[in-house]
């Protein structure tokens, strides 16, 4: 049975969540179309430009992506904490970054100038606390930063965006994608780990790629050429060049315990993905290595039961993901038997 939006995305409960959009008729409108061989492949540049952008104005990161021929992944991580500390100028900046302005903003915005240039003027400070009630104008601004850390909002903004931009290159109307995207909750940290090494690996797992770095259109590839465009400066440093460890734009990983970023090593998810996509590659298969993975022990996986999970992850959960401890829990607080991937 369908779920209601709202009882997918939770806050209290997560604030990582994996998306997933597929173009209509699982068509290559993003790659290239087998029939008339033409190349789409800079739509999904397309894709990528307008994310970066949209996490810059919602209170939402970038933890992962992958953008394939028909169709994207994201595992986003969302800052409800960072928006409500905006103040409303900086709301209405970031609204009006993406959509029009609206007059009564307008007028609150014209009003609030003015009396600030009186009390400049008079050397007083005029005390507005009084003004109990709320005007319409602040009740708007107050619901433009509640979708300023929307999913809905940000998947809204992205998904029009790219649909209008390809229909009017092709020269044509209609959807443009197969429908409102697909969510996961990500529980806990084992889930959020499987699910960014499966979503930084579909290009290995669909066989169009070989490697990380040779898989396009991915955040793992833009990691790994940041963290060796690091490790070049650190042995050949270069006056007042700063070079990060880390792309910007992503959300960055920040070791266990940070809750507002990504709560394990990079160095150990390169080499966890690394590792796991020599399993999984179908040019490589009965590959075997014995050097497991660090982190896989630390924190209690077995080989089988990870490569299941990066393998088959889209379809071992449904829209909650964690382990059958968490997914019971979750699901017995909701008012549900069971969760999806409970064994």
């Amino acid at each position: 049975m369908t779920r209601a939006r709202y009882s997918q995305i939770d806050l209290s409960e997560t604030t990582f969540y994996h998306v997933i959009n597929r173009c209509v008729r699982r068509s290559f409108l993003c790659g290239e179309d087998r029939y008339s061989h033409k190349n789409y492949d800079h739509r999904r540049q397309w894709l990528i430009d307008r994310i970066k952008l949209l996490s810059q104005v919602f209170a939402i990161d970038i933890a992962a992506y992958a953008i394939m021929s028909n169709h994207y992944h994201l595992v986003l991580h969302v800052d409800q904490h960072r928006a409500k500390n905006w103040s409303q100028e900086e709301v209405i900046q970031r609204w009006l970054m993406l959509f029009g302005e609206h007059p009564l903003v307008t007028d609150y915005l014209d009003k609030q100038e003015t009396e600030q240039e009186f009390d400049a003027k008079s050397s007083q400070k005029t005390d507005y606390s009084g003004n109990a009630k709320p005007t319409a104008a602040i009740v708007i601004i107050e619901k433009w930063r509640s979708r300023l850390y929307d999913i809905s909002w940000f998947m809204r903004c992205l998904n029009q965006f790219i649909a209008r931009a390809a229909n009017k290159e092709d020269d044509c109307t209609g959807k443009f994608w197969e429908g409102r995207f697909k969510s996961q909750a990500l529980l806990d940290e084992q889930a959020l780990l499987s699910c960014m090494a499966y979503v930084d690996l579909n290009p290995i797992r669909a066989g169009v790629s070989h490697s990380l770095a040779g898989s396009d259109f991915t955040s793992i590839q833009e990691r790994i050429k940041q963290h060796n465009a690091y490790q070049r400066h650190i042995d050949k440093p270069i006056l007042d060049i700063s070079v990060p460890q880390q792309p910007r734009a992503l959300l960055p990983f920040a070791g266990i315990g940070n809750t507002n970023k990504i709560p394990f090593n990079l160095t150990d998810y390169l080499a966890l993905t690394q590792w796991s996509g020599r399993h999984i590659d179908p040019n490589k298969a009965d590959y075997i290595d014995v050097a497991e993975p660090q982190i896989l022990e630390e924190l209690g996986i077995d080989q089988e039961t990870w490569l299941e999970a990066i393998i088959n992850f889209r379809r071992q959960y449904g829209s909650f993901a964690g382990s059958d401890k968490i997914l019971r829990s979750h699901a017995h607080s909701h008012g549900c038997s069971w969760h999806k991937g409970i064994n």
